[in-house]
């Protein structure tokens, strides 16, 4: 089960079956796909296979994964997760995505806070990592904007325009 958060503006919760159409709506969203090498959604049966996929990684705690939106409001605004957890568990990759109706306006910024402290706190992570495309200029920035630091010469095997970006626990 995943964890309930909240920052100011979000309250960040879990997946449930009912978010299958904005899930289906995200994930075929010409926008949010323009950097993400993903096939899109064609059905409604496609996002209900993925939040079944994620709701028994969750069990199996291999992901932690909420849905943002707006506190006292379940509408699905985007998502964000941690996934790749490494073998000791010192380390996860951050991934997220965001309707673009909700792009800069910081929505993003304040989720990605209250995860990052929640993997550093409650999950003890040593080291967070996040890859982007090398032309998507908002991921980068706001990966910039939270202290993360792009590796130059590392390089996603497969997917030779993701860049790499690392954020270690602060001391």
């Amino acid at each position: 089960m995943s964890v309930l958060l909240h920052s100011e503006r979000l309250s960040l919760r879990p997946l449930a079956l009912s978010d299958a159409p904005a899930i289906f709506d995200l994930r075929s969203n010409d926008v949010v796909r323009k950097f993400i090498d993903r096939i899109k959604y064609q059905d409604l049966e496609e996002a209900e296979a993925f939040i079944e996929k994620i709701q028994d990684g969750i069990a199996a705690d291999e992901y932690k994964f909420w849905v943002i939106c707006l506190k006292n409001n379940p509408k699905l605004l985007g998502t964000i997760c941690f996934w790749n957890f490494s073998e000791d568990r010192q380390c996860a990759e951050l991934g997220y995505e965001l309707f673009p109706t909700y792009h800069r306006k910081g929505i993003m910024n304040e989720a990605c806070q209250v995860v990052l402290e929640y993997g550093f706190e409650q999950l003890n992570l040593q080291k967070i990592e996040a890859f982007t495309h090398k032309d998507n200029t908002g991921s980068r920035g706001l990966l910039l904007k939270n202290q993360f630091q792009l590796i130059p010469n590392r390089r996603e095997k497969g997917y030779p325009d993701n860049r790499i970006f690392v954020l270690q626990k602060p001391i």
